[in-house]
């Protein structure tokens, strides 16, 4: 048994945010109905073909889902929506601000009707306020949210790369779609839960924040290394590659000039003795690691950095991490079906051992509508019944 098994998930939902977070609902055992528009479905479907002619967002983001294609501004389709409501336990959306509402989907009409349901709300700025209808893409939400101002060199912002606000948003309705589901056991009702990209993303600009609090100088843009703490980033060595290493402490500071280094009176050169002084310096210091990392290869330098105990890292490309040699021993990968062929895909994270993640198939636009509308009562009756409303995708 796994713990959503008999959660029952509709979601009106395209892109990234909304779909991460029911696909981790979908992992946990919960029976998740995507409802896509005819044809084409989530737009996200077009926005690459990497995956054997797939999109790589969405072959992440929608396994073990059903699809059902409904345009749900066709007459009939409001039914539909009513109808897999009658018993479900989650609405999740991300549509444009208002148009749930405009649909008669919005939480307060729904309470009325479903008052157990929980309805999850993702948007870029919030139900309400100035930005409320402004456009929200994940570029756009990095920007608003201070991320570019503090990511990327000196000389040029720079994005993550890869969709981290989309990725907040998802997480965060996530675990709060959780927590409802806990609390409803206790109180027998639903909740409203407005989750904004904004936010969301602003809470995990807390470091900066604070660092650059009333008005301070905020942390400066420093490419891979670290802002605020160094030696910390990437290092060339001798052989042309590049280690990753990362000091916390005085205590390793202390072990790097002595078994790394080799250099153990740097430990207390009053240029380098604390952090601080490491940051001011930092030219100085980089010059001194590097001639002597010049005359080493990387076996080396992580050898001598492993032996004093000090964190590093490979810097590692996207072939690399496919064939990662930690999670090929702890058996990490695994393969789903998809209307294509079957494709790996990394296991959930910190599943517990009591039960197996759902890794069920990516779904085609559409797959499942003839089997969920005849689950509902709609029988196609040539004309009237559900083709109305599902248009070309059932023809």
């Amino acid at each position: 048994m796994r713990p959503l098994d008999g959660i029952k998930v509709i979601t009106l939902e395209h892109a990234i945010a909304a779909p991460f977070c029911t696909r981790q609902l979908a992992d946990l055992g919960a029976r998740v109905i995507k409802i896509e528009r005819p044809g084409a479905g989530d737009f996200a479907r077009g926005y690459d073909n990497r995956v054997n002619g797939m999109s790589s967002h969405f072959v992440w983001t929608n396994r073990s889902k059903e699809s059902l294609a409904l345009d749900l501004k066709a007459e009939g389709a409001t039914d539909v929506v009513e109808a897999l409501l009658a018993d479900a336990d989650v609405l999740v959306q991300n549509l444009a601000p208002g148009a749930t509402d405009r649909l008669g989907l919005g939480y307060e009409a729904l309470h009325e009707r479903f008052p157990r349901l929980i309805v999850c709300n993702i948007s870029g700025y919030g139900p309400d306020g100035p930005y409320r209808d402004k456009k929200a893409y994940d570029l756009l939400i990095q920007s608003e949210a201070g991320f570019l101002s503090v990511t990327g060199s000196p000389e040029e912002s720079a994005k993550a790369g890869c969709s981290v606000a989309d990725i907040s948003a998802g997480m965060y309705a996530y675990t709060n779609i959780l927590a409802a589901l806990l609390q409803r056991q206790h109180t027998g009702e639903g909740c409203r839960i407005d989750v904004s990209m904004l936010e969301c993303m602003v809470e995990w600009m807390g470091f900066p924040l604070y660092y650059a609090f009333e008005d301070q100088t905020p942390p400066p843009r420093a490419g891979a290394a670290h802002a605020t703490i160094f030696p910390y980033g990437p290092f060339e060595v001798g052989s042309g590659d590049t280690v990753m290493l990362g000091l916390q402490n005085e205590r390793e500071w202390v072990l790097f000039c002595e078994k790394v280094l080799k250099q153990s009176e740097l430990a207390t050169d009053v240029r380098f003795d604390a952090n601080p002084k490491r940051v001011s310096n930092k030219a100085e210091l980089r010059t001194i690691i590097t001639s002597i990392f010049s005359e080493l290869s990387a076996a080396e330098v992580v050898a001598r950095l492993d032996d004093a105990g000090v964190a590093n890292a490979k810097v590692n490309d996207m072939s690399a991490v496919w064939r990662h040699p930690q999670l090929l021993a702890r058996h990490r990968w695994t393969t789903v079906e998809t209307p294509t062929g079957k494709i790996p895909a990394l296991l959930p994270p910190g599943v517990p051992s009591s039960f197996n993640p759902r890794m069920d198939p990516i779904p085609a636009v559409g797959q499942h509508t003839t089997a969920i509308l005849h689950e509902l009562g709609f029988p196609d009756d040539g004309g009237s019944g559900y083709k109305a409303f599902v248009k070309a995708s059932v023809d």
